[in-house]
């Protein structure tokens, strides 16, 4: 490895453990060259993700740059040289481990899909979902092409992993969405499905930031979050299936990246679901915790 690609991965190691809350327990599980190789996949979707979200530009503007920075991976994957990290260590990682470059771009195209979804400052939170498909092919893109990614540097034989994978993603995803409604309301963007809502006499209006700061009963959307954890719950047994189709050394990183999300979804409901008065976390303590007992589960594999 060239001293530049080494820094180049050394810098993607150092955005992991700055921003991937909890990504980062599960790498720590993994050989150093796989570990190397998602972080490279992190930084590459941290950046997509902070174009899409970048302040003070038009939406079409944070098309452009995302546009840019997927053509500029293609041309880092052609071989052509690259002075930024993320795209130096990603083009290295998709050639190592023979990603289809389709899967990148897809990531790009999930992230592009939430500059769709806004609504101009100051107005109401809209929903973009119909139904439950609806959702599920947005979260597709944004997480199930994650696991299609990692499981390629995890290492595994049997196809049937990929389906597996993909309802993994979702599962995360569903678990983000659910603790992310407030927040992701205050960005006029609702993610729950028209029709879940609709089912418990909910609707987007009621996510008005005016509505959230006066009075507002967050056990009246409960079943609505009760049912799109149930769902969760359902695709996180994908989980069990999968960690045996995966390559021995890396079934530890994968149990611990599943266990610290399916412990988050049991804490927000045994909150109640409400994730309107604070922000629901797993400490760092819950966290080691989990990692602990990775460890053990390598070393006794």
């Amino acid at each position: 490895m060239s001293p530049q690609l080494a820094a180049a991965y050394g810098a993607c190691r150092n955005i992991t453990r700055a921003s991937a809350k909890n990504f980062k327990y599960a790498f720590l599980m993994l050989p150093a060259q796989k570990r190397d190789a998602l972080c490279a996949v992190y930084a590459f979707m941290r950046h997509a993700d902070d174009l899409s979200d970048e302040p003070g530009r038009t939406a079409a503007e944070r098309r452009q740059k995302l546009d840019a920075w997927r053509d500029a991976l293609h041309s880092a994957v052609a071989g052509h040289p690259t002075e930024n990290p993320a795209l130096l260590a990603a083009a290295d990682t998709q050639r190592r481990f023979k990603i289809p470059i389709e899967l990148f771009d897809q990531l790009v195209a999930g992230t592009e899909m939430d500059i769709a979804a806004e609504q101009p400052s100051g107005t109401a939170p809209a929903i973009h979902y119909r139904t439950f498909d609806d959702l599920r092919r947005y979260c597709y893109h944004v997480a199930s092409v994650v696991g299609l990614i990692s499981i390629r540097i995890f290492g595994y034989h049997d196809p049937e992993a990929e389906p597996l994978a993909e309802r993994c993603g979702v599962a995360f995803q569903l678990t983000n969405i659910i603790r992310d409604v407030r927040e992701d309301a205050a960005m006029s963007r609702v993610y729950l499905p028209e029709q879940d809502l609709a089912r418990f006499g909910r609707s987007a209006s009621d996510l008005a930031p005016a509505r959230l700061s006066n009075g507002f009963q967050p056990q009246s959307f409960r079943p609505v979050l009760e049912l799109e954890a149930e769902r969760a719950r359902e695709l996180y047994r994908s989980a069990d299936r999968l960690l045996p189709l995966i390559d021995a050394e890396s079934r530890p990183a994968l149990w611990v990246l599943v266990e610290i999300y399916r412990r988050l979804l049991e804490k927000i409901a045994a909150r109640g679901y409400d994730v309107f008065s604070q922000r629901v976390s797993l400490s760092t303590t819950e966290k080691l915790s989990v990692l602990s007992r990775g460890f053990l589960r390598r070393l006794t594999a």
